[in-house]
């Protein structure tokens, strides 16, 4: 029995060392790698996924894993607890071929570079054949996995364990709904009528600045995590003390870098609290899923960073660090501007109300493509098409349509739905944090972020993958995903704002 415990907990070890080798080898290519760099990165980095499946996927730690269950009731509970876990980590990952782990790696990372081309010339017909090339890597593992139901619940399951297509199709069918029942009343509305964009605009040197000063208030540790910049950004752990996150001073849209610095935050403090200790190195030592981990960014960029009191702090440092811009911005300028309604074609420039039919939109057109309702050439119309419905806008390009997101190119079909799952876990944590402490607001107000991230820590961040990210949200908030929670705490905010 010992032998085996010493086996797994060193193949661990080493396994979590290969993924932090791999998010270094990621971070670099999307942020300062030479772009005649990306054939010898594929090459890196397939070989590194074909060695890690192979370690993963071998006879030896499956045997010894299987040792581990036979014996199980002699086990302390952490080594119960680990055994289980990746068991069923291994079972599924012994079902994908190593061949096939290396060509996925290899065509994906070749195509993250072609995405880039396409989107800085607009020019979908370069993406296109690499798209066709991974969804057809798409189906071949839809065919290894084979979870029960539609074949997208083998894609979903990687991100979302447990989470089913006719789960998210129930759920999103009434959001989309109320969703556009909400936006409907507030276009129709006077305020909306008068309303007009924000056309404060800040400097790089000026962005910078208020994002580190934001990073200051969140206590957010920097000999443990650094911000960079990118062309979409996003949030890596190369360890336990090493996150790294970005962020885009160029990108258009008020206040873009503030809110995605604040977003990516999120991330980055959750992946420094996450469970360690005991579990440290371990299949447990990590989110239970990816809708756990946007619960966290999408709480702070959106519950707690467009909030009245977050603004009642925040406005006078934006007069100190832009006091020409920022002259005639009170707090509640502030707090309108941010919250502005006002359709968007670019999902990450989206406002809080809209976002999620932005997701909607990916997740039906990715079941579609998987079931071959449309064809990869169809995919820009079909995309046009949806969004002018859900949103009443038509893009113009395919930069700001289809080409937009950096995810198809990373083959991460089943990933987009997270996004919304996460915005409403992250309005019942929200609920829940409202109910438990009530004075939270002043604290927001003078600045304070501590009895939050406190709070995060005991019911999100500590359990780890100790459960499914269901479980966490019941036992946390009485309950499991449910979009009526999101629904309510909008209406409450945008009601009064648009005097509906």
């Amino acid at each position: 029995m010992k032998e085996s415990l010493d086996f797994i907990y060193k193949e661990q070890k080493e396994l979590s060392n290969f993924g932090g080798i791999t998010a270094l080898l990621g971070w670099d290519q999307m942020t300062y790698m030479p772009p005649k760099g990306k054939e010898d990165r594929a090459e890196q980095l397939s070989l590194i996924s074909r060695l890690v499946h192979e370690r993963v996927t071998s006879e030896t730690i499956y045997q010894h894993i299987k040792k581990l269950l036979e014996v199980q009731s002699s086990l302390t509970e952490k080594d119960r607890i680990v055994v289980k876990k990746l068991f069923h980590d291994v079972e599924k990952a012994r079902k994908i071929p190593s061949a096939f782990v290396e060509k996925m790696a290899k065509t994906t990372s070749l195509a993250y570079t072609v995405w880039q081309e396409a989107r800085e010339k607009d020019k979908f017909s370069l993406f296109k054949p690499h798209l066709e090339n991974i969804i057809e890597l798409e189906k071949q593992y839809c065919d290894y996995v084979k979870l029960p139901g539609h074949p997208y619940n083998s894609l979903l399951d990687d991100y979302e364990e447990g989470m089913t297509v006719d789960v998210l199709r129930k759920e999103f069918t009434v959001l989309r709904k109320q969703l556009v029942e909400v936006l409907q009343k507030i276009t129709a509305s006077k305020m909306y009528e008068k309303q007009h964009p924000v056309r404060l605009t800040f400097d790089a040197v000026q962005q910078k600045q208020l994002c580190d000063i934001l990073l200051s208030r969140l206590n957010l540790p920097l000999d443990r995590a650094r911000l960079d910049v990118s062309t979409h950004p996003f949030t890596t752990s190369l360890g336990d003390d090493d996150v790294r996150f970005t962020t885009n001073y160029e990108r258009e849209g008020f206040l873009f870098s503030f809110f995605s610095t604040m977003h990516e935050a999120g991330h980055a403090l959750y992946e420094l609290g996450i469970l360690k200790g005991e579990y440290k190195d371990t299949v447990i030592s990590d989110a239970p899923s990816l809708g756990i981990h946007e619960s966290q960014s999408r709480f702070w960029e959106n519950m707690i960073a467009r909030s009245k009191p977050f603004w009642m702090y925040f406005t006078s440092v934006f007069q100190r660090i832009t006091p020409d811009v920022c002259r005639d911005m009170d707090f509640e300028n502030w707090y309108q501007s941010v919250n502005q309604v006002m359709p968007s074609l670019i999902r990450v420039e989206a406002d809080e109300l809209t976002y999620c039919l932005h997701v909607i939109l990916r997740f039906e057109l990715e079941l579609d493509l998987l079931d071959e309702k449309i064809t990869v050439a169809e995919l820009p119309g079909c995309w046009n098409q949806k969004i002018t419905d859900f949103l009443g806008i038509r893009p113009k390009t395919d930069r700001d349509g289809v080409l937009q997101d950096m995810h198809w190119s990373g083959g991460e079909f089943g990933y987009f739905p997270t996004y919304a799952i996460g915005t409403i876990y992250a309005s019942q944590l929200f609920m829940q944090f409202s109910k438990e402490h009530q004075t939270s607001q002043d604290e927001i107000s003078q600045g304070n972020f501590t009895e939050i991230l406190h709070w995060l820590s005991k019911h999100v961040y500590q359990y780890g993958s100790l459960m499914t990210a269901d479980e966490i949200i019941k036992r946390t908030c009485g309950e499991g995903l449910n979009s009526k929670v999101f629904i309510k705490y909008l209406k409450e905010k945008y009601n009064p704002l648009y005097n509906i």
